[in-house]
This record gives structure tokens, sequence and C-alpha cells, in this order.
């Protein structure tokens, strides 16, 4: 224990009074603290408390204010959720748990009054600090500030008995050691191989949300590489860990499964989408099941072949999230990522070829897509090129979309009724000509005038 600075936010002040006018205690607790003691400012509040949950509510949920209310999200483990002047805030009762049946949540839960016991069970030191509002002391038990400073992660007590109590807990301990850039205890690492089994128990939800957080992590390299160690990735991303000594010499100078991580890190490093960090970790996933030995070649290094690995990549990424249940947006967009990342430009490329590319990539996926060939073009040599051949194409499709060209059906000078009008019937029929005209109009804009597009559409319909 012992008083240090410790700067307070005026609304944690304003709340704290309340449960000392209520005869209450109040700890700030968690991730605030941590982010505290590294100079970070911490956009999360949570607290611990002796107020039971029903008397929380009783403080905050008056009728006469409309700055605060409390919903119950989790009171059957001494949970609620402050609401208070624009402000989210968990507030939790004093506790202590007994039995994890499911590797997840406690059978059992008991309210205390000792802050002490409360952080007795909490999962790693840096997350067992405790500062008492409103002016101190921070309560240190475990020594969570010296971890904080040597920038270690090591579990409260015994790591198996933390693992048994949440199997979520292994997961958390290697996010925060790309997300903090910590190193976890040896201790840590030996354990987690002895809990795969109640990892696989966590619910989906969960998992996917430590990956994305891993994912958004700023070296997301450290997480997977770890989890390569511990046995997490093949439990987990089985596609993803067959990568390892898929070698393609010809091609690239690492084997894929480092390659990919050199992508993402890249899209990391840049600060890209969480999809196109996604597509960067998988869009090569595919090769270890398409890859073949070229018999025409002569050289050693050029012996591989992975033809149409993208579309293979795309097909395991598609039940990999339908696994772990991303949404269908999240799904689809990284998928056609994937399927169209491998794209290699040239100065032949006639302008029709950019009308078409622009189509088959779709106007709103085109920045994520110059992202993914960057963090991909990276990660062949580990080498930032100046990236000569996208760039040019990048202005080439500026001068397309300042010419107002067709690109979809929607820019044709027919449409539908159009069609109709001249004894086209809606349908199938009707769906593949105005694709075609499409087609014919991306060819040679100059077609993209009614009297012409009607004379195709309607030579078409005649060999129908």
């Amino acid at each position: 224990m012992g008083n240090v600075f410790f700067p307070v936010h005026s609304i944690i002040k304003e709340v704290s009074q309340v449960f000392k006018e209520n005869k209450k205690q109040l700890f700030l607790v968690g991730g605030a603290v941590r982010d505290n003691l590294r100079g970070v400012k911490s956009k999360d509040f949570d607290f611990a408390t002796d107020a039971l949950p029903e008397e929380v509510i009783a403080m905050f949920n008056k009728p006469e204010s409309r700055q605060s209310f409390v919903i119950p999200t989790g009171i059957k483990f001494g949970t609620v959720t402050v609401h208070y002047k624009g402000y989210q805030m968990e507030v939790t009762t004093f506790r202590s748990e007994s039995g994890y049946s499911d590797g997840r949540r406690p059978d059992n839960v008991e309210f205390g009054t000792s802050i002490e016991a409360d952080l007795s069970r909490r999962d790693f030191t840096m997350n067992a600090i405790a500062y008492k509002l409103p002016s101190g002391p921070l309560i240190d038990l475990y020594g969570g500030r010296d971890d904080i400073k040597n920038r270690i992660i090591r579990c409260v007590g015994s790591p198996n008995q933390r693992f048994q109590e949440d199997g979520l807990r292994p997961l958390r301990a290697i996010r925060f050691a790309s997300q903090l850039g910590f190193t976890p205890d040896k201790s840590i690492i030996e354990a987690i191989p002895g809990v795969l089994s109640l990892c696989s128990q966590v619910a989906v939800e969960r998992i996917r949300e430590e990956l994305d957080k891993m994912i958004l992590s700023p070296k997301p390299s450290l997480a997977f590489l770890l989890m390569e160690e511990t046995g997490l990735l093949e439990l987990l991303l089985p596609e993803l860990n067959v990568c390892r000594g898929i070698e393609q010499r010809g091609f690239h100078r690492f084997d894929v499964f480092e390659h990919s991580l050199l992508a993402l890190n890249y899209a990391a490093q840049k600060e890209m989408t969480l999809e196109v960090r996604l597509a960067a970790l998988y869009h090569d996933i595919g090769k270890p099941l398409v890859r073949s030995i070229d018999e025409n070649s002569d050289s050693e290094n050029d012996r591989f072949t992975f033809y149409q690995h993208e579309k293979k990549s795309s097909e395991l990424t598609r039940n990999i999230f339908g696994r772990l249940r991303y949404s269908n947006a999240v799904t689809d967009k990284v998928c056609h990522l994937i399927e169209n990342h491998m794209f290699s430009y040239d100065e032949n490329w006639t302008d029709a070829a950019v009308r078409r590319f622009i189509v088959r990539a779709g106007e709103q996926n085109l920045k994520d897509l110059y992202d993914l060939r960057k963090a991909d073009s990276y990660a062949h040599e580990g080498i930032e090129s100046g990236f000569y051949s996208l760039r040019i194409l990048i202005e080439r499709v500026k001068t397309i979309f300042a010419q107002e060209e067709a690109l979809s059906l929607k820019d044709l000078a027919v449409n539908g009724n159009d069609l109709a009008e001249h004894g086209i019937a809606p349908g199938k029929t009707m769906g593949y000509i105005l694709n075609s005209l499409l087609e014919a109009v991306i060819e040679d804009p100059e077609l993209n005038t009614k009297e012409k597009l009607l004379e195709i559409a309607l030579k078409i319909h005649s060999k129908q």
C-alpha cells in the first residue's frame, strides 16, 4: 500500500462523493489504474465497492434526476453499469468466487466487505491494484506496480489456478503482451498448454473479441507467435497454424506463416482498418492446400506454384469467420479483399482494363484493396518499396472517376424500364442483357447512349 500521485477525473470524484454520503467504500480498479500507472489516459472506469448492487441502484436511480441511471448488466455477479452525466462505469461489489464448471464463470459468488479479498481473485498483478477514492491510498498487494514498470505479465498466485477459473485468461495474457508490449512471465507460458481444453470451452464471441484486440494491437505478431508457442494457434486457428514451414522460394523470402505476420504487422503499423488487417493475416492461408511442384522449373528456387490460392484462402477465411461468428458484413468484406488481392498492374493495361478492375474490386473497396496490396508487397521481403506500379494505377483510377464513365448498371444510359418498353420482359434475360451492356460500355464508353445501347440490347435479345 502507499500514497502516490494519482490524478482522478472530476466525474470519478463526483461519483465517489455519492458513495461517501451513503457511507460506502469505492475503489478504482482494473485497466484504469493500470493505464494511469503507465502514464496513459483511460476511457473506461471500473469500480469495486462494499455496496450491494441494490444499494448502488438506489444511489443513482433517482426519479428526479435525468443525469444518472443504472443498468443491472451482471447483477448475478454483483455488477451494475452506472450511467452518470454521459459516462458509463462498471461497479462491482467486493466478492469471492468458487467453482468454475464451465471454465469461464464462477458457480458460486459470495459478496464480501474486503478489497484485499476482492483483489486476490483477479487475473494478473497489473490488474490487481486498487485506488481508494477519493484520495488514496493505492493498494498493491502483489507487486503490480513493479511488474508494470518492468513490463512483465504475471498472474496473481498460480497461473494454473487462475487459468482453471477462466479459460479466456490465457488469451488475455497473450493479448496484453501485444497490446502493451509486455512480456508474459515464464510460468504463464508453461501453464497454457495444460489448460487448452478449458480454452476450447470459452464462447466463440469472447475468443473473437480477444483475437480482434490482438489484431488491432501495435505489433500483432507478438501475440500470434505466443499463440503458436503455447498451442493456442493450433487449437483456435489450425488453418493459420499449418502455414508454418510452407516455403515459397522464388516468390517470397519467408514461409507463408512468417509472410502473413509481416503483412499484418505492416497493416498495424500503418493503422489500417480491422478488415484490412484481417485480410492481411488470412490472405494466403489457402496456400498449403494448393501448393504444387512446378515440374517444368529448372531452378530449385522456383519449384513451387500456388495457383488460385486467393480463392482457397477466401473460402477458408469464410469458414473461420463462420466459426468465430463474425458479422456477414465483415465476412463478405474481408473475403472479397482476399479474393481480389492478386491483381498485378503494369503499364500495358488499357483504360478498359482499369475500368474492369474498378468494377471487379468495387469502388467502396478500392482503398482497402490498395492497403492490402501494400501490406502483401512489404511482406515479400520485409522491405517497404515505393509501390511505384500501385501509385500509377491509383492515379489512373482517379482519372477514370474524373471522366464520370459508366462503372455500374445505374450509370447506363438505359434501364430496365427502357428495355421493357422495347419488348424485353423483366427477368433473367433482362438481367443478362443489362450486364452485357455494362460490359460493352466498360470496353468502349462512347457506346453509353440510349440509342446505341437499345440497338445492342435488341440484337442480343433477338438471339435469345
